[in-house]
């Protein structure tokens, strides 16, 4: 079965221009995407969206992947006869919480789609040790399609695809992980690609088209960039990603660690574009964080928030 990481012969990353969010026009673009990279048919397929959720704090929902972004993969995928739900673990509050905070709930409103909470984890100890629990819905799923939002991020210097798996990662111990390893950039980013080899087959389809930039992952302004990009290896899509950004990759910490490892899409000179090539799509006016600093959560916060999810799970039931 094909890993998160994908092989030497999947780094192939699909680049597209794409000004707004018209849900029309969004899926005639996910299907040229889709057929243009041979990505797996759906047909009868349990599919689960993890679109980055991160949070509700902003009303604007910019953070986030778009509801636009969502609700056409969404069609699409049921078009083509899947079985489709979204969910996520926000850093703060819960999937449907989130999704209905900032609009994403109404795009998604009159579709056959489940919209879920991770809730259920199974463990796992990584490659480094470090022990995480994931949802077993993103495991247990025929096909996990990754939603990421085109994101600056005070502590990896940019979320793209690799890092939005990490929100598979449930409750408490994100944060956790967050403070233990930040000031360690190193060991972050090692456990973010050791989360890589737990997923089953996924396609990573990232929403570029307005980003968040100069700082994050929940601060910062709106840039319009006007970018898709997709792949069934998340680190190529990366990699292809901080090109059209104008980012060195050595400036990458993540990217750092997946060259270390000699994965697959790490290298530049490794990825085949079927579409636009990244000088072709490059984009202006992106800026990363003008420092580089570990993603904080106040211990009280951390107290309030297990409480919180421990009486959700025992209501919710």
């Amino acid at each position: 079965m094909l890993k998160a990481g994908g092989d030497r012969a999947t780094a192939a990353v699909g680049l597209l221009r794409q000004e707004t969010y018209d849900r029309s026009v969004l899926k005639e673009k996910i299907d040229l995407l889709w057929r243009t990279l041979a990505l797996p048919g759906v047909r009868s397929c349990r599919v689960l969206l993890k679109p980055n959720l991160i949070s509700a704090k902003r009303r604007d929902g910019l953070p986030c992947t778009h509801g636009e972004f969502i609700a056409a993969m969404a069609e699409y995928l049921l078009d083509h006869g899947a079985q489709v739900a979204v969910g996520d673990s926000p850093a703060f509050g819960r999937a449907r919480g989130v999704m209905k905070a900032v609009g994403i709930a109404d795009c998604l409103a009159g579709l056959p789609v489940e919209m879920v909470n991770f809730e259920a984890g199974v463990d796992h100890e990584l490659a480094n040790g470090v022990r995480v629990r994931v949802a077993r819905v993103a495991l247990e799923c025929d096909l996990l399609v990754n939603l990421p939002k085109c994101k600056a991020h005070c502590q990896t210097l940019v979320s793209l695809a690799v890092k939005n798996y990490f929100g598979t990662v449930l409750g408490w111990r994100k944060p956790w992980l967050h403070m233990r390893h930040g000031e360690r950039p190193e060991e972050f980013c090692a456990i973010l690609v050791d989360l890589l080899a737990l997923f089953p087959t996924t396609v990573s389809l990232l929403d570029g088209i307005i980003a968040l930039h100069r700082d994050g992952p929940i601060n910062g302004e709106p840039v319009h960039l006007g970018v898709m990009a997709a792949s069934s290896n998340p680190v190529a899509l990366d990699t292809a990603m901080l090109q059209v950004l104008g980012v060195t990759t050595q400036q990458s910490p993540l990217w750092r660690e997946c060259h270390r490892r000699n994965l697959p899409g790490a290298d530049p000179a490794g990825i085949v574009y079927p579409l636009l090539d990244p000088v072709a799509a490059r984009v202006s006016g992106f800026t990363v964080p003008s420092r580089m600093r570990p993603v904080s959560f106040h211990p009280r916060r951390l107290a309030v928030g297990a409480i919180k999810r421990f009486y959700a799970s025992i209501f919710s039931r």
